[in-house]
């Protein structure tokens, strides 16, 4: 008899309501994958783009999710030890294949990143995503250098403080951004420098606060303010695309020459597994574990709750980042 796993399924777009909690089939690994036993998985709004049917890959029926930590349970080819701690992400997770809203999930044994942690796993299910896309954003995206400054657009959402986070660790000046003020205090215990409220027009109070423009910018809100993103920064500087909290996606009628001032630059991010290198990954857990970094927790979810979590997601009352505990 084929052994079964509790899973959260879409068998259509639409809705939180579209999620179903059922029993499904445990995978069956092969040589080149592994399966692991999912202990928590963070939610990213991209899950949420795919649930609505607005994501421009994927196909349903499918379980969700880009990303999970747990333990390995599987491995035929031998890559990882039963029972070793692992991350996974993206690559077609919770997309082209099933992800990680369930007991088990089952990847490509490359994009399994493994490390070693007694943090509660809630903790752990935050990281793994949430680090690589900040990490790559400054590392690949920007090509930061230590003790430049930076601009986070969008610093309250879990990208965002993890970037602060990341950045205040190279020494970096750091201006984040929130649409509340409420949630300025919330910038500030992350040790961000100027923490200011997002009008949609704040171009001019960056260069008051750093004369010139600053040296780089991550955006997280979208392209409904990436034009004023870009004249905060620097002549030589660099805006990198990483999010879209808004939901704007496109440009309609791009003009480069409206839209990038003189001598700035505009990348993008999304990265996949094969960015976030062990090591970084353990040199962050390390630091959480030391006091020395934080993880931005919103709110914990069990599986149960995974309608929930959605519908919380969607109306930004999070406050960080969503976890799911499985077990």
């Amino acid at each position: 008899m084929t052994e079964t796993m509790r899973a959260a399924v879409i068998d259509q777009p639409g809705g939180p309501e579209q999620l179903h909690v059922r029993d499904v089939p445990i995978p069956t690994p092969g040589t080149r994958q592994v399966l692991i036993e999912v202990r928590a998985f963070g939610l990213n709004r991209s899950e949420l783009h795919f649930r609505s049917g607005l994501a421009y890959s994927g196909s349903f029926p499918r379980i969700p999710g880009i990303e999970a930590t747990g333990v390995v349970a599987a491995a035929p080819g031998g890559q990882f030890e039963i029972g070793q701690q692992v991350a996974t992400m993206m690559g077609g997770m919770g997309r082209d294949f099933d992800g990680g809203y369930a007991e088990y999930v089952m990847v490509p044994a490359e994009q399994v990143v493994p490390f070693s942690s007694a943090l509660p796993w809630a903790t752990l299910g935050a990281i793994p995503e949430m680090l690589q896309t900040a990490s790559g954003s400054l590392s690949v995206g920007l090509q930061a250098v230590d003790g430049q400054s930076l601009l986070i657009r969008g610093g309250t959402s879990s990208v965002g403080m993890a970037l602060a986070v990341l950045a205040k660790q190279r020494d970096m000046t750091v201006l984040a951004t929130t649409r509340s003020a409420a949630k300025l205090p919330l910038l500030q215990r992350l040790g961000v420098d100027h923490a200011m409220v997002d009008t949609g027009d704040i171009a001019g109070e960056v260069r008051t606060l750093i004369p010139g423009g600053v040296d780089g910018a991550v955006e997280l809100v979208g392209v409904n303010v990436m034009k004023d993103t870009l004249r905060a920064v620097r002549a030589g500087g660099t805006v990198c695309f990483t999010g879209m909290l808004s939901d704007q996606w496109t440009i309609p009628d791009f003009y480069p020459m409206d839209w990038l001032p003189n001598g700035v630059r505009l990348t993008a991010y999304s990265g996949e597994a094969s960015d976030l290198p062990a090591s970084v990954l353990q040199a962050f857990i390390a630091a959480v574990e030391a006091g020395t970094a934080t993880v931005p927790i919103g709110r914990e979810y069990r599986l149960d709750d995974i309608v929930q979590a959605h519908r919380d997601l969607e109306s930004n009352t999070v406050g960080g980042k969503a976890v799911v505990v499985v077990r």
